[in-house]
């Protein structure tokens, strides 16, 4: 690996780390102003984090040292995957395949779902139940998706098929690509946890996910997991704008060039964060039973993406 490389990761770090949460705010800020509300600032999940960091964290009696090794492990596992998908430049710092991500993701949710039942809360295992079931279908609608568009470049390496995207232009349009862009776009909202699969801003145990098995953090670990969680929204879009979206890219020795390959990621990603707030703003959060079948159509759109793909 060529200092460039690291260069480029260590960037791409800081990038998911210092701006997931103003992603994360400027979702909320936008929702809000939709739903004729004020809401909260773009920066206040900083001050949240802030606030979760200071604090002393209070772990149950009936925790092992699993919850208390889970917060560094989701964070590391989910800032590692944010390094494999390529964001302002077509060189990054760590190469490796969509399989890893996916994987990488996996474990982030197998973890939690693990420590939520962990602690002995009801909630907590309503919540890892409901992951669990619900990934099980999230998971095969992403690999199929983002096969659908990797068939046409011949890799499932994300950094070399954004590069085999970029420079066939707007002859990537075809039917099979766009087929998979709808249907990936499903899957980001049920990977973002936003409506109408799921709500992050409840707490109510008849409708939160995600939300239920954190209930039982607090303190720095509850920071870390928060913190986890919007990075992987901020990789998850950033994901669907490479591989949807895939123009702007900058040069690894260009360093004009790489300045605006940044400024139109930045653009893309805030860009897919407003349309996932007018997303919520506009529909209501459906029942649990019938989320399968928003996963069912994004499978089939893929696998009619695949087939055209293939026979065309």
């Amino acid at each position: 690996m060529s200092f460039t490389h690291v260069v480029f990761g260590v960037i791409q770090a800081l990038l998911i780390l210092l701006l997931s949460p103003l992603l994360n705010g400027v979702i909320k800020k936008i929702k809000a102003l939709f739903q004729c509300r004020k809401g909260p600032g773009i920066f206040q999940p900083y001050y949240d984090l802030a606030k979760y960091m200071k604090k002393d964290a209070v772990i149950s009696n009936q925790a092992s040292w699993l919850t208390i090794i889970t917060p560094y492990l989701t964070f590391a596992g989910v800032l590692t995957a944010g390094l494999l998908v390529p964001m302002f430049t077509k060189t990054i710092g760590f190469v490796g395949d969509f399989i890893l991500f996916a994987y990488l993701l996996a474990i982030y949710r197998f973890l939690m779902a693990l420590t939520a039942l962990d602690a002995g809360s009801s909630f907590g295992g309503m919540g890892a139940s409901r992951e669990m079931a619900l990934n099980s279908m999230v998971e095969p609608a992403l690999f199929l998706s983002v096969v659908a568009v990797i068939l046409q470049t011949g890799t499932t390496n994300l950094s070399y098929s954004v590069a085999v995207l970029h420079e066939q232009g707007w002859n990537v349009l075809t039917i099979s690509y766009v087929l998979a862009f709808v249907a990936m776009f499903l899957v980001v909202i049920a990977e973002t946890g936003r409506i109408p699969v799921d709500n992050p801003d409840t707490h109510l145990e008849l409708t939160m996910i995600h939300e239920g098995m954190l209930l039982e953090y607090s303190g720095r670990y509850l920071g870390l997991m928060v913190w986890s969680s919007m990075m992987k929204q901020f990789i998850i879009l950033s994901l669907f704008a490479g591989l949807f979206f895939p123009f702007g890219w900058g040069d690894s020795f260009d360093l004009k060039e790489i300045l605006t390959g940044m400024i139109l990621f930045l653009v893309k990603v805030f860009g897919l964060g407003i349309v996932l707030a007018v997303v919520e703003a506009s529909y209501a959060k459906i029942r649990l039973f019938h989320v399968p079948k928003l996963f069912v159509t994004s499978m089939a759109l893929s696998l009619l993406a695949i087939i055209v793909n293939v026979l065309f």
